[in-house]
């Protein structure tokens, strides 16, 4: 059936001809551990909600390793996964990849299409690049890059998108290095590898550890560089994106890139085409909700 595009509140979803959205209700979640946590389900329902969507979200806690074993548990209700720590290797082996999964080796959504294929993608990559640039920065020459993990990987790639050539990377265990320093030969970027904390002055500081893993170098990262990038959201703001702010930097964060990789993977889970600065704005809400209510 022909598709029409029909916008909604700034929110572009494919319809069919006859203006409907889709009879069907089909399903959708976040899988982590935790995941408790998460914004995403608060936009993807606000997604659905303004599009006419009878679709849901949920957020589901999957232990780690279990991810596989969830994937083939669901039935065709099932439309896609937006997947977070620990399981984003994993995912890439559940699909076929995209070329930013390939490189990385880590996949942040499933995307399950008629016939049982399944689309293993990541939208983390260009999300950087459009968190980055939202905030004026288009060009990275030199970077600090705390953590070793599949998120650190797709910072990496994103930043080589953007010129990227000389690395340091701050981990809390070398031997968890590997993968970025592989990944780093690649892309040709310069990199070295040393612990967590030493101030290295460069274009751009990014931490990927979890949520409060990068307090006690808050003071030391928030003030490296011209611009500090956080991807961690909760609590937020972060201790260490609060000493940026302090210091007068640029400050990205995590509702930046949780908005910036959403763009890409909102067209592919439900084929809706929204702003960053749109869905950014319903994350800061949200959060800005939770902190009342525990107040």
């Amino acid at each position: 059936m022909r598709r029409e595009p029909r916008a909604v509140l700034g929110v572009d979803v494919a319809r069919d001809a006859d203006g409907a959205p889709g009879a069907s209700v089909r399903r959708c979640g976040i899988v982590g551990h935790p995941v408790a946590h998460s914004v995403s389900p608060v936009l993807y329902r606000a997604v659905f909600a303004q599009a006419g969507l009878p679709w849901t979200y949920e957020a589901i806690d999957v232990a780690p390793g279990g991810l596989a074993a969830f994937v083939a548990s669901l039935d065709e209700a099932w439309r896609g996964l937006s997947v977070t720590a620990p399981h984003k290797p994993d995912a890439f082996a559940l699909g076929a990849p995209d070329e930013a999964s390939r490189l990385v080796g880590a996949s942040n959504t499933l995307v399950f299409e008629n016939g049982g294929r399944v689309l293993a993608q990541n939208t983390d990559v260009p999300g950087v690049v459009t968190a980055l640039a939202a905030h004026g920065i288009a060009q990275v020459d030199s970077a600090v890059v705390v953590g070793g993990g599949a998120t650190a990987r797709s910072v990496v790639a994103g930043l080589a998108r953007i010129g990227l050539r000389h690395l340091v990377l701050q981990v809390r265990d070398a031997a968890r290095a590997s993968a970025v320093v592989a990944l780093t030969r690649e892309l040709r970027v310069g990199v070295t590898v040393e612990e967590i904390g030493r101030r290295v002055p460069c274009d751009l500081v990014v931490s990927t550890l979890p949520a409060r893993a990068a307090d006690p170098w808050a003071e030391a990262l928030g003030t490296a560089a011209p611009a500090v990038f956080d991807v961690a959201y909760d609590p937020w703001p972060t201790a260490l994106t609060k000493a940026a702010q302090n210091a007068g930097l640029v400050v990205v964060d995590g509702l930046d890139l949780l908005a910036g990789q959403a763009v890409d993977q909102m067209r592919l889970l439900c084929g809706a085409d929204i702003g960053f600065d749109a869905l950014r704005a319903v994350a800061v809400a949200e959060l800005a909700r939770r902190r009342t209510a525990a107040s």
